[in-house]
């Protein structure tokens, strides 16, 4: 989690919403991928961070499915985010910070839980939630200065 926070700083200098994530390999515990959110300097709605180290994960494993992968993100993932998860077959889900307007994993929607999807992974919540979740509220909080 430390480096997804590395990860979500550098996308807040960058004037995006501090969200990073990193993919591990679940048995060595080797980055696969990693990203800081950038759907505002890619002009792409899709880059969030956990879908950009998905794809770079998939890249390094040569295979969409990641099924010995974990995905650790500073801020719950949204609705898009778990259908990749969900797709990508992920081995499981840890996050630091709660999302209570979005996030699709335990605050707006149990999404892992739900039952007509065909892929179900375990999810560790609030690691490292007051940092990840203090990021967030000091960007938005400059934001709203401007």
């Amino acid at each position: 989690m430390a480096r997804a926070l590395k990860l979500a700083w550098l996308a807040a200098e960058h004037g995006e919403a501090p969200v990073g994530a990193v993919v591990l390999d679940a048995q060595t515990g080797r980055i696969l991928g990693e990203a800081g959110n950038s759907p505002i300097s890619q002009n792409d709605p899709t880059a969030h961070a956990e879908i950009l180290a998905l794809r770079q994960a998939a890249q390094a494993v040569g295979n969409y499915r990641l099924t010995d992968a974990i995905l650790a993100v500073t801020l719950e993932p949204c609705l898009m985010c778990l259908g990749a998860l969900v797709h990508a077959r992920v081995k499981g889900l840890v996050f630091g910070a709660a999302d209570p307007k979005a996030g699709a994993i335990v605050s707006r929607l149990e999404g892992p839980a739900l039952p007509f999807l065909n892929h179900r992974f375990p999810v560790l919540h609030g690691v490292l939630a007051d940092q990840c979740g203090g990021m967030l509220s000091r960007f938005f909080a400059e934001r709203r200065k401007i």
